[in-house]
């Protein structure tokens, strides 16, 4: 399942970041973004764009392109 598929309140695993857009993938690394890491779905805009998630202790925004990348596992 990815991230954009996450209701709010739920907790997750990254389990990988599909391939593709190397820039993509780069940028979301960057944000702490990797495998092993464990988030929360805090929200998701009225009409999906972006989503909002709790990793490492911060808040971040997330595009509807960039989520559909992050495939997790629930917990």
């Amino acid at each position: 399942m990815t991230l954009r598929e996450m209701k709010p309140g739920e907790v997750c695993t990254v389990s990988a970041i599909a391939e593709g857009d190397s820039a993509l993938r780069s940028r979301i690394f960057d944000m702490g973004v990797t495998p092993g890491v464990k988030l929360k779905m805090i929200k998701t805009a009225p009409l999906g764009d972006p989503v909002e998630i709790v990793i490492r202790g911060y808040n971040l925004s997330l595009r509807k392109k960039e989520a559909e990348i992050i495939n997790v596992t629930k917990e």
